[in-house]
């Protein structure tokens, strides 16, 4: 997904009439991610289960949205290792996932509201907010979606939706291996301007980030 309109900032914040289950992984191959994903829109299209965050970091991969190609690969080789690369039906372009970025997976039933802008501006106030509790001024940049620390970008964000059920979500970087970047044209920029909590000099958990996203995600998204 491209970027979009930063006037959704006055939108009402909450999600109305769910409530929201919680799924946490150490660590998970981007496949079985996606399959888990898919199980969870078919359970909630079938009113077997409430709205489902799933927090996961991957393996190193990179991830190639819908408006991405396979040039934005630039080299799978990096640090003597082969990194993975995987098409997904999620919007947006080349995407990196590893070790040290936490992964939020928010899988909703957004039919209330038939708004996916609504959905990815909530997903950001997520970040944005968490960012907050730790000292960090985050929000919206024109240059694309996703959660920006002046101008570089600290959280990428890319969703699919069907029958109004959204999944995929947003990644927010804590300490990843930075240079793994360096392999994509991240999000259509060949600048790549992303950086992490790490790089801004902030030392944190994930353990930390993820009971923060969890409370966050509660208000924006739950009961």
């Amino acid at each position: 997904m491209r970027g979009h309109n930063v006037s959704f900032l006055n939108m009402s914040a909450r999600l109305p009439g769910t409530s929201l289950d919680v799924i946490r992984h150490t660590l998970q191959v981007y496949p079985d991610s996606v399959t888990e994903q898919e199980q969870v829109v078919a359970d909630l299209l079938a009113g077997k289960r409430n709205n489902t965050l799933i927090l996961t970091e991957h393996p190193p991969v990179y991830t190639l949205g819908t408006s991405a190609s396979e040039s934005d690969i630039l080299t799978r080789e990096i640090d003597d290792g082969l990194i993975d690369v995987y098409p997904t039906g999620r919007g947006g372009e080349a995407t990196y996932h590893g070790p040290g970025q936490l992964v939020c997976y928010l899988i909703a039933d957004i039919s209330c509201e038939q708004d996916l802008h609504r959905h990815v501006w909530r997903l950001e106030e997520m970040v944005i907010r968490t960012l907050a509790d730790f000292g960090v001024e985050a929000g919206r940049n024109k240059r694309g979606i996703g959660v920006w620390v002046g101008e570089r970008k600290i959280a990428a964000a890319g969703v699919r939706c069907r029958k109004w059920i959204t999944y995929h979500g947003i990644a927010i970087n804590i300490n990843p291996n930075m240079k793994h970047f360096e392999g994509i044209v991240t999000c259509g920029m060949s600048d790549r301007p992303v950086t992490s909590l790490t790089a801004l000099g902030i030392s944190v958990s994930r353990d930390d980030v993820e009971q923060a996203i969890i409370r966050h995600a509660e208000v924006l998204f739950g009961t």
